[in-house]
C-alpha cells in the first residue's frame, strides 16, 4: 500500500557498469522524505557482491574487495530492503542505472519478488533536470553548483551521501523546500505556490520623487557611461 506523499531519495554503488555482465550492488543508501520533509528514516547497507569489485569502479567509489568481504549477502538484507521502499516513489538521478541493477538482483533470488517497478513508482531526476536544464551538464556535481549546495565533502561517491546529497537537489529543483518559519498546510506541500494578486481597492502606494541634486548626480553618471561605452539606453 502506497503511503501518499512519501518519496525514498536512493543510489547504490556497485562492482562495475552492467549488471547483464555479472556485475552486482555493493551499498545501497536511501533516505526517507515524506510531504516533501526530510524525516530521519534512513537505509544503507554494504553488501558482498560475490565478485571481484572493477577498479574502474574502484575509483568512483573507494570501497574495496577486502572491505567487502564480512559484509551481508543480497539475499540476507533483501527482506529488510524491500520494507523501506515499498509502495513509495523512488527518487532516483540515471534511473535505468540503479532500477536495472536492483532488478538484476531480485531476479538472482530463489522466490523472485518481482521488479522494482511493481512495487514502487520510479521519478527521475537526470530525466527532469534535462528537461528543466536543457543543453546544460546534469551531474549531481553540476546540479550541486547550480542549486548553491555544498558537497564539498564529495570526495569519492557513496550512496547514502548521494542520497542525502540528490534530497538537497531534488527539493529545490522541483520547487524548493516548504519553509520552516510558517506553518504549512502538508496537504499542499509540493504545489507550485500560486501568485498572489493585491487587492483592487488597497490604499495607493506612496510614491517618494528623488530631489534635484539626487536627479543631478544621476545625469551624471548617465553622462559618463554614455562617454565610457557609447550610447546609453537610459540616456534615451
Amino acid at each position: 500500500m502506497r503511503k501518499k506523499g512519501r518519496q525514498v531519495v536512493l543510489d547504490t554503488e556497485t562492482t562495475g557498469l552492467n549488471p547483464k555482465e555479472g556485475h552486482r550492488i555493493i551499498e545501497i543508501g536511501c533516505v526517507e522524505l515524506v510531504n516533501r520533509r526530510l524525516t530521519d528514516r534512513q537505509f544503507h547497507m554494504y553488501i558482498n557482491p560475490e565478485r571481484l569489485v572493477d577498479d574502474g569502479a574502484m575509483e568512483v567509489h573507494g570501497i574495496t574487495n577486502e572491505f567487502l568481504q564480512d559484509k551481508p549477502l543480497f539475499k540476507d538484507v533483501v527482506d529488510d530492503f524491500l520494507d523501506f521502499i515499498r509502495g513509495a516513489e523512488l527518487v532516483i538521478h540515471n534511473a535505468p542505472f540503479d532500477v536495472g541493477f536492483m532488478d538484476s538482483e531480485f531476479g538472482r533470488l530463489k522466490s523472485s519478488v518481482g521488479k522494482t517497478t511493481d512495487f514502487c513508482t520510479v521519478f527521475d531526476s537526470l530525466v527532469y533536470a534535462r528537461k528543466k536544464h536543457p543543453g546544460q551538464r546534469n551531474s549531481l556535481d553540476a546540479l550541486c553548483k547550480r542549486y548553491g549546495i555544498d558537497n564539498s565533502h564529495r570526495d569519492l561517491h557513496g550512496a547514502l551521501l548521494d542520497a542525502e546529497i540528490l534530497s538537497d537537489v531534488y527539493l529545490l529543483m522541483t520547487g524548493g523546500q516548504l519553509s520552516l518559519l510558517e506553518d504549512d498546510d502538508l496537504s499542499n506541500a509540493g504545489k507550485t505556490q500560486e501568485i498572489q494578486r493585491l487587492s483592487s481597492d488597497r490604499p495607493p502606494l506612496m510614491v517618494i520623487k528623488c530631489t534635484d541634486d539626487e536627479l543631478a548626480e544621476h545625469q551624471k553618471t548617465l553622462a559618463m557611461l554614455e562617454k565610457s561605452s557609447g550610447a546609453c539606453l537610459w540616456s534615451r
